[in-house]
């Protein structure tokens, strides 16, 4: 009597071959081949009733007889799935502490048992058979081969980066305008990746980086002190203890001076009054730099410089902009 295969376990496997498949029914000994269709298998009988094979490579749907001296046996159907494919990968690269959602797409994706970056296993969110969604795990900065692995086997890899996180070390100037505008520098490690520079909670406009260490930005309105930050796909750069400020300085204004008026040859105080006058870092009485003390907020007192004769003005300036008030030299 011929031998009859009742079941294999597994039923599939990757189309490149090598699965161990264990075939169970009856009338197996002295069986001289195992076909997977038209292609042998390498086997050992184990009984009558068992017989362990490893599946040749092949495609689509094979059926496996067993030969041996009474006839050859029914077939079963053994299903070679076909090795994933990955096409392309968005994004293409994260932060080291990943967490972040990567999406596969290419073809025989479903029923991935396994996405791997480098060797660090990733938690699979969505799988069909042309997408597969992805949570990073986390790693170390650098490339790392990016594989998925289905009953059909392992992909060839693709290439992901991880991305350090930016740090940012100091900005100058650290003091400006309320309206904004003005070009700030930005120091710091990491940089090169930069998508966006915030003071605070604003996005800062015309962000150039230079170097991996160093980027400029037009600094956005604003108002009060806050922490400047770098975001890359390797995360945004800390806050905290150590970390650089940003001042907003409303602009200067100046109300009166007192005196008004003053001897050519100069010399004399003059007291500026006026409001937003604390980081005051020039005065100019008639274009000439004056020497001055900020007193407070609302005082500024300034030495006159020598002149000529007639109507001059004094410019207070700080970061947040100027302010003018006429003066008076006399004979």
């Amino acid at each position: 009597m011929a031998p009859i295969v009742n079941s294999l376990s597994p039923t599939q496997g990757p189309a490149a071959g090598g699965t161990s498949v264990t075939l169970t029914g009856s009338g197996f000994t002295g069986a001289s081949s195992v076909r997977f269709g038209t292609n042998p298998a390498q086997f050992a009988t184990l009984s009558d009733t068992t017989i362990s094979c490893t599946a040749p490579a092949g495609s689509g749907s094979s059926g496996v007889t067993v030969t041996a001296p009474s006839g050859t046996s029914n077939s079963v159907t053994f299903t070679y799935l076909p090795a994933p494919v990955i096409s392309s990968v968005t994004p293409t690269q994260g932060p080291t502490a990943g967490g972040n959602s990567v999406a596969l797409t290419g073809t025989a994706l479903s029923g991935a048992t396994a996405v791997m970056f480098g060797g660090h296993s990733a938690t699979i969110t969505g799988n069909t058979s042309t997408q597969i969604t992805a949570q990073a795990p986390a790693g170390a900065a650098g490339p790392v081969n990016l594989t998925v692995t289905t009953g059909g086997g392992t992909s060839t890899p693709v290439s992901y980066f991880y991305v350090p996180l930016p740090a940012v070390e100091s900005v100058s100037p650290t003091l400006g305008p309320t309206l904004g505008g003005n070009t700030v520098t930005v120091t710091g490690s990491n940089l090169t990746l930069t998508s966006a520079v915030r003071f605070g909670s604003r996005a800062a406009t015309g962000v150039s980086v230079s170097s991996d260490g160093q980027l400029t930005a037009l600094a956005p309105f604003g108002s009060g002190t806050v922490t400047v930050t770098v975001t890359t796909p390797g995360g945004t750069s800390l806050t905290g203890i150590g970390t650089p400020y940003y001042t907003y300085v409303a602009q200067p204004i100046v109300t009166g001076l007192s005196p008004n008026q003053g001897p050519a040859a100069g010399g004399n105080s003059i007291t500026i009054t006026g409001s937003n006058l604390t980081y005051t870092d020039s005065v100019m009485v008639g274009g000439t730099p004056a020497s001055f003390v900020t007193v407070s907020d609302a005082n500024v007192v300034v030495v006159a410089p020598g002149g000529t004769p007639g109507n001059v003005t004094v410019l207070v300036h700080s970061p947040g902009g100027s302010s003018s008030a006429g003066y008076q030299y006399t004979p």
